[in-house]
C-alpha cells in the first residue's frame, strides 16, 4: 500500500518487458500507453530518435496529467547505419536475423522522466553492444516459428528463447529487454518521482 497523497509513476507504454522490469524494483506505477508516432525524421540518428520520441512520449501523457510524474521511453536496435524495426511477418524475421549473425548491434534506449507542472524532468539515453554467434538456417526457422520475433525491436527477445543467440553483450541487460533500469531508478531517486526501496513497496508494485 502506498502512503495517503502519494501517487504511482505513469508509464506511458504498453511493454509488458518495463512494467515488469519497474515492478522488480518496486516501482509503484501505473500504465498509460502513448500513441506517438514512431517514425524516423529524415536523417535522424537512433540516439537523436530514441531521445525525441521519448520526450514526445512523456509530454503527450503529461498533458493530460501535469502534476503526476510520467515516464517514457523508446528502444531501437541499430547495425552499423541501419535501423532494425519489429518484423512485420516471417519472411523480415528471417532477413533481420541473417543480417545479426554472427556480428555486432546496438540496442539503444531513450527515456524521459517528466512533471510538467513544475518544469521539472530528467532524459537519457544507453547504448548496449550485443554480439550474435553464427546462427544456421534450422536455428532461424525454429526461432520464427515460436512466434518471438514478431512483437520485438531487431526481432529477438535476450530474455527469451532468443537468449541462445547471444554470445556476449557489452552494457546494460536490462536495457537490451526494453529499459536500462539502473539509469532510470537513478533518475527517479534524483527527482524524488516515487518513493522506492522502502518497506512498504517491499512485495512489488501497485496492480494495473
Amino acid at each position: 500500500m502506498m502512503k495517503k497523497g502519494k501517487f504511482p509513476l505513469i508509464l506511458a507504454s504498453a511493454s509488458p518487458r518495463r512494467q515488469e522490469l519497474l515492478k522488480s524494483a518496486g516501482v509503484p506505477l501505473k500504465v498509460i500507453p502513448s500513441s506517438a508516432d514512431e517514425l524516423f525524421a529524415p536523417g535522424e540518428k537512433p540516439e537523436k530518435h530514441v531521445l525525441r520520441l521519448a520526450r514526445e512520449k512523456a509530454g503527450e501523457i503529461a498533458e493530460q496529467f501535469p502534476d503526476r510524474w510520467i515516464l517514457a521511453a523508446d528502444t531501437v536496435v541499430a547495425i552499423g547505419e541501419q535501423v532494425l524495426g519489429k518484423p512485420k511477418d516471417a519472411k523480415a524475421a528471417a532477413q533481420m536475423l541473417r543480417l545479426l549473425s554472427g556480428r555486432e548491434h546496438r540496442v539503444i534506449t531513450g527515456y524521459c522522466l517528466l512533471r510538467s507542472s513544475v518544469g521539472k524532468g530528467k532524459e537519457g539515453h544507453v547504448t548496449t553492444r550485443v554480439f550474435f554467434k553464427l546462427l544456421t538456417p534450422a536455428e532461424i526457422r525454429w526461432y520464427i516459428s515460436t512466434g518471438e520475433p514478431f512483437d520485438k525491436a531487431g526481432g529477438y527477445a535476450i530474455q527469451g528463447r532468443g537468449a541462445f543467440m547471444v554470445k556476449k553483450i557489452v552494457g546494460s541487460y536490462t536495457n537490451v529487454v526494453g529499459l536500462p533500469l539502473c539509469e532510470v531508478i537513478e533518475a527517479l531517486k534524483e527527482m524524488k518521482a516515487v518513493e522506492i526501496f522502502t518497506a512498504e513497496n517491499a512485495e512489488g508494485a501497485e496492480k494495473i
